[in-house]
């Protein structure tokens, strides 16, 4: 166990360094933890899809498991949500230009959305891909533009209640317009690339701004909240309400599932408000639960695998779905059971951590090695 004098644990899961101001605020490991079960839950997702085949596919228990993978994706755009408000509020607070902070995040979204293309390049000449699927709309496709814009609507507003409101506004109305969008009869004049961002085009669409980007807005408006806690206590008060908050919002959300629909045409599995904010309601507890588990006796002070996962989540995320999908395993493409495919699931989780530690061992020593060239660099030179 690492000295009590070198790294201290504060009480919400967070570490601070004897060195560390007092009104610095620290990563927050709980939220880490969050985007390593979902690395867990998206691992899951395309183990089973891909490799799961015969008589499997057809089970009740097979169904299931991809209803659980299916909330990888969108924890994976809550916590980009998050992510937006925490790192625009800590760029202001440094500068003190909550604009600039505001175009730095934008920046980052438009990054994520560069990196899309370069993702689906990679897989076109690994995988010997047909050279439309760079065209394909994937969850970072999505996650760009909505980190984007979740950051312009962040700097629109300066205050708490403005910020609270308009997230809360944008969350509502992505999801809600979702079924009216999907119906809409002009849009099948738009080109079938641009298309398949607003509404599914076969083949095309993974992941569609309505109702996704909600996910992302639905995140930036918790991110807020805890972003203006700045006391143990209060982050505390509010993780608590999380709880509460998501955990009611699931429950009405389920109850409304069954009740008249609104609208004319509306898939639940797709296209319903109702499951949507049962997702959206579930993830914000999530959070909560993930707070007060960092809280156990030992869990702050501790090395985790789920932090260490959600650390790194966007090198698995790169690296994964090439092996579980491309030509590395074609032999195991619809060639396992169900249950064989689970316990695949979780040797390749074992194996991604692997990779995953591996990546930070190679940047640290990297850094290092840079460092110490960088300081004989003037002795070679004299």
């Amino acid at each position: 166990m690492s000295d009590a004098r070198q790294v201290s644990p504060v009480p919400d899961g967070r570490f601070r360094g004897p060195d560390t101001p007092q009104g610095t605020r620290l990563r927050r490991r709980y939220l880490d933890w969050m985007r390593g079960l979902a690395v867990l839950i998206m691992i899951e997702a395309h183990v089973i899809d891909s490799w799961t085949g015969g008589y499997s596919r057809a089970t009740q228990a097979f169904r299931r498991s991809l209803v659980l993978g299916g909330f990888g994706a969108p924890l994976f755009l809550f916590l980009a949500g998050v992510a937006v408000a925490l790192s625009a509020g800590s760029k202001a607070r440094r500068s003190g230009d909550a604009g600039a902070a505001s175009r730095a995040v934008q920046w980052r979204g438009v990054e994520i959305f560069g990196l899309a293309f370069l993702f689906r390049l990679q897989a076109l000449i690994l995988g010997w891909a047909p050279v439309r699927t760079l065209l394909r709309v994937d969850i970072l496709n999505i996650m760009g533009p909505s980190i984007a814009a979740a950051a312009a609507l962040w700097g629109a507003v300066r205050t708490l209640p403005q910020r609270v409101l308009a997230f809360a506004v944008a969350t509502t109305a992505l999801s809600f317009l979702t079924p009216l969008i999907r119906r809409l009869p002009w849009l099948a004049i738009l080109p079938d690339p641009i298309e398949a961002y607003i509404r599914p085009v076969r083949g095309i669409s993974s992941f569609v701004l309505f109702p996704w980007a909600a996910f992302v807005f639905a995140g930036a408006l918790v991110g807020v909240l805890i972003d203006e806690t700045r006391t143990s206590e209060a982050e505390r008060r509010l993780n608590i309400a999380l709880g509460i908050a998501g955990g009611a919002t699931a429950a009405i959300a389920y109850w409304c599932s069954f009740r008249p629909n609104p609208y004319l045409r509306s898939d639940f599995w797709t296209s319903s408000p109702s499951f949507f904010f049962m997702r959206a309601g579930f993830m914000t507890a999530a959070i909560g639960f993930a707070y007060a588990w960092q809280l156990r006796p030992g869990g702050a002070d501790k090395w985790s695998p789920m932090v260490q996962l959600g650390r790194t989540s966007l090198f698995i995320y790169w690296i994964h779905v090439e092996m579980v999908y491309g030509l590395i395993s074609l032999r195991l493409h619809q060639s396992l059971t169900l249950t064989q495919a689970w316990i695949a699931w979780g040797l390749f989780s074992g194996f991604m951590l692997l990779c995953s530690i591996a990546k930070d061992r190679f940047v640290g020593w990297w850094a290092v090695r840079r460092q110490r060239g960088t300081r004989a660099t003037p002795a070679t030179a004299g």
